[in-house]
């Protein structure tokens, strides 16, 4: 079981069986998973381009059915070997009741190579990154929040750009509708915003914008609206100085050639949270994080806390524009990025981003 950007937590991501988020900043157990399998069920995804890579080459081996309650979507983009239109809760009942109605069962021992399969790609640990005593890692950031949040009723916004895909790969979302995040055209700016509807909806509940420094700033001024009615969200911001996505685009697919994604004068976002009369607070070393964001979740009111991170980590895996599930780049933590990057990603691919 993978699951899209906006599908996390329709099943438990502490599963065994949930292979993380597919795509192109997906992990590599979900894409090859995807790229290889004899049948694919899709249940209500929209087969959009960061998920398919290339088209041509996009789960060549495989029988494929879509439900879908909009018609239109049915090979809409993907060609279909089966196309169910209808609410998914409905239709997935239906084909229970087929499945156990067979006159015979399957041997399950037939799936244990590739269940083996899946176990090697897994033992890559393609999420796993360079530690540092001296510098926070995004990624470690997100960890230590989730593990400070697992057992609480947490539900998770986000902003858009690199802190939006760490996110989605090191916080695990094991109920539906604890994470809200922006599709298809990123929204910068939609996280406070939706962090106050969500806190609204779930007073009792533990509501926390990840944010990017640059994404924070499209929407500052509803700060005024936590405050004004005694909303105690969490801002949690990675931030790096730059806007990290368009960067690691620079440099991945231009030569480090950045244009306009360094922010040279961001505001002091804990007197910027002072000013608003919040809670701010900043971080600046690894061994502090952990009582910092214990000290951030006790606080029984709004909270913009800053998180300084390496300014130049990148999001890994990464799927190149035009490239297809079993072409990813993983991190050089895992040795594999020596190639020359101009030479994976084509002209064709540059056009797509």
């Amino acid at each position: 079981i993978t699951s899209t950007l906006m599908g996390l937590g329709a099943y438990p991501g502490t599963d065994e069986k949930f292979l993380g988020m597919l795509g192109m900043h997906g992990t590599y157990e979900a894409n090859l998973a995807m790229h290889e399998c004899d049948v694919m069920i899709c249940v209500g995804a929209r087969f959009d381009d960061r998920i398919t890579g290339r088209l041509d080459a996009f789960s060549p081996f495989s029988k494929k059915i879509h439900i879908d309650v909009d018609a239109s979507s049915i090979n809409k983009v993907v060609k279909v070997d089966v196309g169910i239109v209808g609410d998914c809760a409905s239709v997935l009942g239906d084909m229970l009741e087929a499945w156990r109605a067979l006159p015979s069962r399957p041997d399950k021992s037939n799936l244990d190579p590739w269940f083996q399969k899946i176990g090697a790609w897994k033992a890559r640990d393609c999420l796993a990154y360079w530690p540092s005593g001296t510098i926070i890692k995004p990624q470690y950031a997100v960890q230590r929040l989730y593990e400070a949040c697992k057992d609480r009723e947490t539900y998770i916004t986000t902003e858009v750009g690199q802190h939006q895909m760490w996110a989605a790969q090191y916080f695990k979302y094991d109920e539906p509708n604890r994470w809200m995040t922006s599709g298809g055209l990123g929204t910068m700016g939609y996280g406070l915003p939706a962090a106050i509807g969500t806190q609204l909806a779930h007073p009792n509940g533990l509501v926390i914008d990840i944010a990017g420094e640059a994404s924070i700033l499209m929407n500052m001024q509803e700060m005024s609206t936590a405050v004004q009615y005694r909303l105690p969200i969490k801002v949690f911001i990675l931030n790096n100085e730059y806007m990290g996505m368009v960067r690691q685009w620079q440099e991945l697919l231009h030569g480090s050639r950045y244009s306009q994604s360094y922010s040279e004068s961001l505001p002091d976002f804990v007197k910027l949270a002072e000013a608003y009369g919040a809670k701010g607070m900043r971080c600046e070393k690894p061994g502090d994080l952990d009582g910092a964001i214990a000290e951030m979740l006790a606080y029984d009111g709004p909270v913009i806390f800053d998180c300084i991170v390496d300014k130049t980590e990148n999001c890994f895996p990464m799927i190149p524009s035009g490239k297809a599930h079993n072409e990813m780049l993983l991190s050089d933590y895992l040795g594999e990025t020596g190639v020359e990057l101009g030479d994976v990603i084509s002209e064709e691919g540059k056009m797509l981003v």
